[in-house]
């Protein structure tokens, strides 16, 4: 059975945990038996087969908001789609992400339906390989949201907030859906919300006129994240904080951000990330669309065309609709901008997503590899295979 450690790393925390010295990691057989201090000593500890030398070491990432990579959009995912899905999971792995929500933005019910069933078939009939990146749930992107505040999802498809609409939108597929995103001012009757977390399936807020009471009242009824903070909802103002206002300062409330430069100025995710207290209350997300791994150029989306430069999506009308960044770009803009420290952007990309959505975080639970991120150049990341 192979035997050895990983030397000198720095593991991210979260909230008590705040030991930053160096620990060694023991591995035997592929997988992390213990994490002890690097300075302590034992009698016949495993070689070493990697000194870090003080560089952080984190789980992989993972992005719950990705519309679509390689040239296939998630909404259009059918149950013959199996072959490209692979080949998108072996590509996130190579961008570092270890897992992800595939995010199946406002359609026809026909079309979502068709879709979930795909992702359904390939959950049962394939099995996980080393090297490709987890689906760990389907994000629902719509389609109840306002449609004031829809940004590129198509109007003629966003339906109103009841339990009937939910449970025709989500048929037979429930138990695939990690997150909806819904606008709680759309309710048309009580109880939605409830009904969704009774299925075990994450609230979040967005594409939303929502009042600071009506979205406290959508936190009490249990809903407990945030998509993409300050796109497709009013700004922050000192008179009407509305729904981002009162996200920010529940604790228990997790609020995705993208941060590619253009869908909130840096300036403004300073001001996020103090508000949030940082890693306690926030998570990065890619918002990448389809063409995400493809060059620059127009692609189409939905029965419209997109035009990517520089990373940006953008319709015709100039409306921003996307990246095709992926998501640990996020946390190299976030250090090139000096808006935290390391082990903050890191803990936004790979720990808080997971506390979100209540998956393991935990380092010792990695599934045979680790990202290792330079001290020295910030940002800069290598996958460890264990």
């Amino acid at each position: 059975m192979p035997r050895y450690r990983l030397t000198n790393a720095r593991l991210p925390c979260y909230k008590s945990q705040n030991d930053q010295s160096p620990q060694d990691l023991w591995i035997e057989d592929g997988k992390i038996v213990a994490i002890v201090p690097s300075i302590q000593e034992f009698i016949d500890p495993p070689p070493i087969k990697l000194d870090l030398d003080g560089d952080w070491l984190s789980l992989g990432g993972m992005d719950l908001q990705i519309n679509g990579a390689l040239g296939l959009a998630f909404p259009d995912v059918t149950i013959d789609s199996g072959e490209k899905i692979i080949e998108i999971n072996q590509f996130l792995w190579t961008q570092g992400i270890d897992a992800y929500c595939p995010t199946i933005v406002t359609a026809a019910i026909s079309q979502i339906q068709t879709a979930l069933a795909g992702f359904a078939k390939f959950k049962s009939q394939y099995n996980l390989q080393p090297n490709q990146a987890t689906i760990a749930g389907i994000h629902l992107e719509g389609p109840f949201l306002n449609p004031a505040k829809r940004g590129a999802h198509p109007k003629e498809h966003i339906l109103p907030l009841t339990i009937d609409n939910l449970k025709r939108v989500l048929d037979d597929y429930a138990s695939l859906v990690k997150i909806i995103t819904l606008a709680p001012e759309m309710e048309a009757e009580t109880g939605a919300i409830e009904y969704l977390t009774s299925l075990g399936i994450n609230v979040s807020l967005g594409h939303s006129l929502a009042t600071a009471a009506q979205a406290n009242h959508a936190f009490t009824s249990g809903a407990t994240m945030v998509t993409h903070a300050f796109n497709a909802m009013p700004s922050l103002h000192h008179r009407t904080p509305g729904l981002l206002g009162s996200a920010i300062i529940n604790p228990n409330v997790s609020c995705g951000f993208i941060a590619d430069g253009q869908h909130i100025t840096p300036l403004m995710i300073d001001i996020l990330l103090r508000a949030s207290d940082y890693d306690r209350g926030l998570f990065l997300v890619s918002d990448a669309l389809s063409p995400l791994g493809l060059p620059d150029g127009h692609y189409p989306w939905d029965s419209r065309t997109i035009e990517v430069t520089h990373g940006t999506a953008r319709l015709p009308d100039g409306t921003l609709s996307g990246t095709t960044l992926s998501l640990l770009v996020g946390v190299q803009n976030l250090m090139k901008w000096g808006l935290c420290n390391l082990e903050q952007a890191i803990a936004m990309a790979t720990i808080t997503p997971r506390i979100a959505i209540h998956a393991d975080f935990n380092i010792n639970t990695a599934q045979g590899r680790l990202l290792r991120w330079s001290q020295h150049q910030p940002g800069t990341w290598q996958q460890i295979i264990l």
